[in-house]
């Protein structure tokens, strides 16, 4: 039975959040801090979306993002409740952010210290490379500056007040580079292939390819040369922490509860009507998904004119994903020089993308590969003990009408990749980590829920083809072309990746601020055109929130 209990009179409708993935946790607990009645409809067992963990020997491994940067939305996140982010959850800095590793034997440790950063340079290509590092690394900090305002934190993103950035310093529009891709940029900046290898992959972050997006994607560095983070439990255990804290504020959690369709009314949202035949008026309705879910009438007919298609398409980037327990041996039979991020460089960049721009697997793919039991401040594993790990290899997304779109709405791993797909997958990853000296005992089966494919994430979240970014960033004005978080429709919010600001963890709860705060605007403005009943009721919220200054 669902429950109803919630803030305000029970003559308001709530604010419905379809989807508790990043954006949509993000935003109940704003909205639900805010003393407003919020009831948050989720098809899975758990909170997370794409931030979920598997079981296995070793403990729940994640089976999605890994990696957080830009703390301070975090903490901005949970300051809105009255709240600390670290008295919900186990949170450390990694002094290292990255090791990185190429096929010749070279290894490189990027720092949480800029000054590391440089002296490891210096140390893997020369003191001429290190002094270019040095001035990339002071563009992409520029960049990121320029684009913090007019663009991630703002509701829409502003070209004119970029363009005022620009225009105010002469020196700004080299370091914009609007008409370079980030390979051509990295080229231009960098002497090092490898270093050009290791830059260009950050488009991955956002589902894209060097090749192809915007040189201003360099400033995803400077995000993460700002800080990595770790969470004890992984990600799903953050998603986890702000669930509960949104329930603590009065907000209402309903787990497996797939909605079919959304309903409209005069030209504005209605209702939602559940897979159980249940209907659930709502004030407002934010939607958790991507948005070509809506486009492609997956949630009926009245929202398919939320967002142009040009909002959804072309889709950007999928992956190959494995989660498993095993022990790790490093060449010749050594201890395996891991730590909690690392990335194992294919030979060459160029034909990786070109096998994913034409669809296909790549055949000497790029590998990250998560070591969730090591990182700063944990004991090192025994030796032969089981760890837990979790590999990505980029993927094309399916294709338009395959049968992975067309099921899309089954349950997960209903739809499957052919057998050929999943052994060749398998021997990319561990024949490939292999030759370059890592190896792990047992080898995971090409199974669920040790492996999971374009194919079961266009099954998992419905509309995708299986990208896990939403729209592609490929192109100039690619971040201008993402949905905002008002839809054509009067009461349907968007948030999550598919969503301006755009893909990545600290992104989607960005948008999940953003479609709070707009949200509670375009109720306020409703609420003063027409008479309204006296609020009743007994609000919820603590005394510590309570006494917190409006947002």
């Amino acid at each position: 039975m669902m429950r109803t209990q919630l803030n305000l009179s029970a003559r308001e409708a709530p604010i419905v959040v379809i989807g508790a993935g990043i954006g949509g946790l993000a935003a109940a607990l704003r909205l639900a801090a805010e003393g407003r009645p919020v009831l948050v409809l989720e098809k899975n067992p758990a909170p997370g979306g794409k931030m979920r963990s598997v079981p296995s020997a070793a403990g729940p491994i994640a089976a999605g993002p890994t990696v957080v940067t830009m703390r301070a939305v975090f903490d901005d996140l949970f300051a809105a409740a009255g709240e600390a982010l670290e008295d919900h959850v186990d949170i450390t800095q990694e002094r290292v952010l990255a090791r990185h590793f190429w096929p010749d034997g070279a290894q490189l440790d990027l720092f949480a210290d800029h000054a590391e950063s440089v002296a490891a340079v210096r140390a893997f290509a020369g003191e001429a490379e290190a002094k270019r590092f040095e001035r990339f690394s002071e563009r992409a900090r520029r960049l990121f500056d320029a684009f913090d305002a007019p663009m991630m934190q703002a509701a829409k993103p502003d070209f004119l007040k970029l363009a005022g950035v620009a225009l105010s310093s002469p020196a700004m529009l080299p370091t914009l580079a609007p008409w370079a891709t980030l390979a051509r940029a990295l080229r231009a900046e960098l002497r090092d292939p490898r270093l050009r290898q290791l830059f260009g992959r950050y488009a991955t972050y956002v589902g894209g390819s060097p090749f192809e997006a915007p040189a201003v994607l360099s400033l995803i560095w400077e995000a993460e040369a700002r800080g990595v983070w770790r969470i004890d439990g992984g990600l799903a255990r953050l998603a986890r922490a702000i669930a509960a804290l949104a329930e603590t504020r009065g907000a209402t959690f309903q787990y497996g509860a797939a909605v079919d369709a959304i309903e409209t009314k005069d030209g504005r949202v209605a209702a939602v009507r559940l897979g159980s035949g249940e209907r659930v008026p709502a004030s407002a309705i934010l939607f958790n998904g991507d948005p070509a879910a809506l486009r492609d009438g997956l949630l009926g007919e009245d929202p398919r004119r939320a967002v142009p298609r040009a909002a959804t398409a072309p889709r950007s980037l999928s992956a190959y994903v494995w989660s498993f327990a095993a022990a790790p041996t490093g060449p010749s039979g050594s201890p395996a020089p891991l730590l909690h991020h690392n990335v194992y460089f294919g030979h060459a960049q160029r034909a990786e993308f070109a096998a994913l721009k034409a669809g296909r697997m790549p055949e000497d793919p790029t590998l990250y590969i998560c070591a969730q039991d090591r990182g700063d401040g944990l004991a090192s594993p025994a030796p032969g003990a089981l760890e837990r790990f979790e590999i990505i290899m980029n993927g094309p997304p399916t294709q338009p009408g395959s049968p992975q779109e067309t099921g899309a709405r089954r349950r997960d791993h209903e739809v499957r990749t052919d057998q050929e797909e999943l052994a060749q997958c398998s021997d990319r990853t561990f024949q490939t980590l292999e030759a370059m000296g890592l190896s792990f005992t047992p080898t995971p089966a090409a199974t669920a829920p040790h492996l999971s494919t374009p194919t079961d994430f266009a099954s998992r979240f419905p509309g995708s083809r299986g990208s896990l970014y939403g729209r592609s960033p490929h192109g100039l004005t690619a971040s201008f072309a993402r949905p905002t978080a008002r839809t054509a429709i009067p009461g349907l919010y968007l948030a999550g990746g598919g969503a301006h600001p755009g893909a990545g963890v600290p992104m989607a709860a960005l948008s999940g601020k953003l479609a709070a705060e707009a949200i509670g605007r375009d109720l306020v403005s409703r609420s003063k055109l027409r008479p309204t009943a006296t609020r009743g009721g007994i609000s919820t919220v603590s005394a510590r929130t309570g006494a917190a200054p409006s947002r």
